[in-house]
């Protein structure tokens, strides 16, 4: 995957570099992608905001290869389970007409994973960070995290109520093992889970006040029938409110 181009003008060879800008999708379904999946089936349609663009939205593959990003993005990566249509190329297809340069997406999550799965030491954590530091090696520049995760921690009382210090630990270590001590990191408040904690969770996300960190916000948004999974096109939607807030707070 060339980065670099070169224009001939008066006989003069003229060459630009592209910027590689990296985005961390991690955390666990919804940001891998459950739009479009049922009975252990994908349906395929890909809507028209998730098409891939081969000259400007990459992913790094489970081979730590780069390729051309398309739905489903996370189906080397969350193995267990069958992806689909999840935020990520609607993010990417959304601000990459307002940045100047290449996308490279780092697809990390997996389903079904506590924020205790995702701790320092621990494999989810250390495959992250191996895989965001693989892409950065390549020439890039990582841009931000986008983090969707919580689901899981809506069982128990004590789980949801460490969810805060649990997190912000994490935004401390992905930023201290990346040489990154402002990274971007925008994390979406969770539309389901167990009811009994769910606000528990969701008023944790949105109480983390350190710098550079924002909140999306996916209450509201459709779920599929299993009251778990966004839509496909909530899979879109989101998307569309990450690029938002990328754009108005770090673009």
């Amino acid at each position: 995957m060339g980065i670099t181009s070169s224009t001939q003008k008066d006989d003069q060879p003229t060459t630009t570099t592209t910027k590689k800008q990296i985005f961390i999708l991690s955390g666990q379904s919804n940001m891998a992608g459950r739009g479009g999946v049922k009975n252990k089936h994908w349906d395929g349609i890909v809507p028209r905001d998730c098409q891939p663009d081969p000259s400007i939205i990459h992913r790094l593959n489970a081979n730590l290869i780069w390729e051309t990003a398309q739905e489903p993005l996370h189906a080397d990566i969350d193995t267990k389970k069958i992806c689909g249509v999840g935020p990520g190329m609607s993010f990417a297809n959304a601000v990459k007409d307002y940045i100047n340069g290449v996308i490279d997406l780092v697809p990390c999550a997996v389903g079904g994973t506590a924020i205790k799965e995702w701790g320092k030491g621990e494999k989810l954590y250390e495959d992250m960070v191996r895989r965001a530091k693989s892409a950065a090696s390549s020439g890039g520049e990582i841009k931000a995290m986008l983090w969707y995760q919580g689901e899981s921690d809506t069982s128990s009382k004590n789980v949801a109520e460490s969810y805060k210090t649990n997190m912000e630990t994490l935004i401390h270590n992905v930023r201290s093992d990346l040489g990154l001590p402002s990274l971007p990191i925008i994390q979406v408040a969770i539309a389901s889970g167990d009811a009994k904690y769910m606000e528990v969770v969701r008023e944790a996300q949105k109480a983390i006040d350190l710098p550079n960190v924002v909140c999306v916000d996916a209450k509201g948004l459709e779920l599929k029938e299993d009251n778990l999974h966004l839509t496909t096109e909530s899979q879109v939607q989101l998307g569309h409110m990450l690029a938002d807030a990328y754009l108005a707070h770090f673009g």
